[in-house]
């Protein structure tokens, strides 16, 4: 799993998100928290996870770009409209993928 440099978080786990981040990575109990990545289908724009799937040993995580981080799934709705509305306003689409790729180089 791999982890976007400019994370986006939301403002629920803001205050302890290297922790939570430490957990995600050690496969460590996490309720109710969610990661955004990369689509991994290409029709869709981002996923939303459940970090309990990513703790289950036949989750193919090897390939994850993380993007956020989210305390709870409408939290994690909030962000990823967030991060679609960015992508609108700087570049006139809603090509996520391109836009956060760009801004990681």
């Amino acid at each position: 799993m791999k982890w976007y440099k400019n994370l986006y978080v939301g403002e629920s786990i803001e205050h302890k998100k290297k922790k939570v981040i430490w957990k995600i990575k050690h496969n460590a109990g996490m309720l109710n928290t969610y990661v955004i990545t990369f689509p991994s289908n290409p029709d869709n724009l981002l996923d939303i996870i459940p970090t309990t799937d990513l703790m289950q040993k036949a989750y193919p995580k090897d390939k994850l770009m993380v993007i956020g981080i989210a305390g709870d799934y409408d939290e994690a709705l909030e962000l990823t409209r967030q991060i679609v509305d960015e992508t609108y306003h700087e570049t006139g689409r809603v090509n996520v993928y391109n836009y956060l790729k760009s801004l990681e180089e």
